[in-house]
């Protein structure tokens, strides 16, 4: 297999269980926790197939609902192993959205798209599936908060494109900006960073009024 599928068929794992944990959280039944892990999986590549108007990937090839509904169950079945949720729900949504995001831009690449296209594909590739998720689960998407999420999508999509410039081997630049991504969110929830809020000085100005 090559590169670029193999992750591929890691990024739907890592998504798959991601949706399965906020699922478990959340109490679900198993239909629903299938459901959950299904949509978080594949979201954000359905729309960037319909996007981009080609065939749905996991629709020609079943081999990915299959590679969901085993992560998923192994996520049942081991969810005491997995440790504290909520750590775990963080670790398994970082590599999903750093392998999506190299999948994302490659499509574009792949369909000749310019670099900011080729970006924003790669973001909404990593973070649709996980907006669905949290909607579904009654929460307000990650996307939305002002953690540093999408932000570290398009730094890694920026870092392919800065990489393509160089000497590197195609398999490297992906590596790189994957890691890059997951680098980047790590440091942002290890240190406490975020994107500034405006809704502090309007309160501190309400309050003065």
């Amino acid at each position: 297999m090559s590169l670029l599928l193999i992750i591929d068929f890691l990024g739907t794992i890592a998504f798959s269980v991601s949706g399965a944990l906020t699922a478990m959280k959340k109490r679900l039944d198993p239909f629903g926790i299938f459901i959950i892990a299904f949509v978080t999986a594949l979201g954000g590549g359905t729309l960037r197939d319909v996007l981009l108007d080609v065939n749905i990937t996991w629709m020609r090839d079943l081999t990915f609902v299959y590679v969901i509904a085993i992560a998923t169950l192994l996520a049942v079945l081991f969810r005491k192993k997995l440790g504290y949720i909520r750590k775990s729900l963080f670790l398994f949504d970082t590599i999903g959205i750093a392998l999506y995001t190299v999948i994302g831009v490659e499509k574009g690449i792949a369909a000749d798209l310019p670099p900011l296209i080729c970006i924003a594909l790669g973001t909404m590739t990593a973070c649709f599936g996980g907006v669905i998720r949290d909607i579904l689960c009654n929460e307000i998407p990650v996307i939305f908060r002002k953690n540093i999420y999408a932000t570290a999508c398009i730094l890694g999509g920026v870092s392919y494109f800065i990489l393509l410039k160089t000497s590197m081997t195609a398999d490297f630049i992906v590596i790189i900006s994957g890691s890059v991504v997951i680098v980047i969110r790590l440091l942002a929830v290890t240190f406490n960073l975020s994107l500034p809020s405006i809704y502090k000085k309007e309160s501190e100005n309400i309050e003065g009024v």
